[in-house]
């Protein structure tokens, strides 16, 4: 499609606008709970329910600035529909953080990023289905001896060095730093600019490789790949509606490095039912202990519970539903590539790095990018550079899915329980 100038500087103006008001809505951020609530819980000897309190949120002033937006937007019909569906995101995310602390904060959050019982592309499936499943496959695989589990000997000085000479490798000068810090919800947290670890979190060789190919080579380098989109500065905003993909994304990475294992997996199910638990009423106590009997480990098991009730209520029926997005966004990913191969169109599988985007984005970013627009990204994770070993495996897992698994284990469902069990 042909943009004249005049529609082209008003795309760029309605993108520079939308990003600069997304800036003010920071979700995560906001939501982040103190160093001293840990602390309390402890002190407690964890039988009380944390207290937490955040700092109130007008969204009036975001609201009418997207109101504004929307009222001046004069693009093609097919942008504005894309730019519109941004304003919502960011309209919605301001809202949400207006009702911390209440029900409507998690009626906003699955407006948001959706439910565990909500049905997944297919119609048939959904992501707490997909997340006991994995749980299901799990218990199984506790039966067998599969060896002492990776030992999380790694410091965080020693991560935080290993990180970084990966984060030169793939960056060069524009690579953010990576610093150690005292007080931070999860164990590492990427931006553009800076990769905060947790001074006094200790990590395996696997989560290393995670934290290299996740946090880095997806977070950072679609970051990095979407301030540098003159045209279309949207992409650089992480908002809610990207979430999904940019997550899906990054897992993928973990997946196809080899980088992710058993208990990487485990945790992003049990994420899943962790939030299930608390929509039906279960309180942060409840999914405490859930997570206490599955690592034994209190502060692990407290930062858990932390991130389904953050902004929610604890005394439960009202989680944070972000984190179904993992498993969610895994195989929506994983689903998008495969159908990308199938129609002979790995053309766009670039296109998925250049910014912080949704998949169902791709089809106006497209546009925009043949029109120029839309800047080709400079920093693509190897695992996609290499289009041969992707394609090829791709391929082969779309032709495993036409295979009927029932058959398969019928044919071989007497062959292995006649044979003796065996010691591995």
């Amino acid at each position: 499609m042909h943009f004249g100038e005049n529609e082209k500087q008003h795309i760029r103006n309605a993108c520079s606008e939308i990003y600069d008001a997304s800036r003010s809505v920071r979700i995560l951020t906001h939501l982040s709970w103190p160093e001293t609530v840990r602390r309390e819980f402890f002190r407690n000897k964890a039988r009380e329910l944390p207290r937490v309190e955040y700092a109130p949120v007008d969204s009036s002033v975001v609201l009418l600035r997207m109101k504004s937006i929307r009222s001046n937007l004069k693009s093609p019909e097919f942008v504005s529909k894309w730019l519109l569906n941004i304003v919502r995101q960011i309209e919605t995310s301001a809202r949400m953080l207006e009702n911390c602390g209440t029900p409507k904060f998690t009626e906003l959050s699955i407006e948001l990023y959706g439910a565990p019982t909500h049905s997944l592309v297919d119609a048939e499936n959904t992501p707490l289905g997909l997340a006991l499943q994995f749980d299901s496959l799990f218990e199984e695989c506790g039966r067998l001896d599969l060896g002492a589990p990776p030992n999380a000997s790694a410091s965080a000085e020693k991560v935080a060095t290993d990180v970084r000479a990966a984060a030169i490798k793939m960056f060069g000068d524009n690579a953010p730093d990576v610093v150690l810090v005292d007080e931070l919800s999860a164990n590492a947290l990427a931006s553009p600019q800076v990769i905060r670890i947790r001074r006094d979190a200790m990590f395996t060789d696997r989560d290393v490789g995670q934290l290299i190919h996740h946090e880095a080579s997806i977070h950072v380098g679609t970051s990095l790949n979407g301030l540098s989109q003159t045209h279309l500065p949207i992409l650089a905003a992480s908002h809610p509606g990207t979430t999904t993909t940019q997550e899906g994304l990054a897992v993928f990475a973990e997946f196809i490095t080899g980088s992710i294992d058993l208990d990487r997996f485990r945790r992003l199910a049990d994420r899943v039912i962790a939030i299930q638990m608390a929509v039906e009423g279960a309180d942060f106590l409840d999914v405490y202990h859930y997570y206490l009997n599955r690592t034994d480990d209190e502060t692990q098991s407290f930062e858990n519970a932390r991130r389904v009730f953050r902004g929610g209520v604890m005394t439960g029926g009202a989680p944070f539903t972000k984190d179904i997005v993992y498993l969610y966004g895994l195989l929506r990913v994983h689903n998008f590539l495969r159908a990308m191969v199938a129609a002979g169109r790995s053309d766009c599988l670039r296109l998925l790095f250049c910014g912080k985007l949704d998949i169902n984005d791709l089809p106006v970013l497209a546009e925009l990018s043949a029109a120029g627009m839309c800047l080709p990204p400079k920093y693509v994770p190897a695992w996609a550079t290499d289009v041969r070993f992707l394609l090829c495996y791709l391929a082969y897992s779309l032709f495993l899915n036409k295979i009927d698994l029932g058959q398969v284990r019928k044919h071989y469902k007497t062959m292995l329980q006649d044979m003796p069990q065996l010691t591995i």
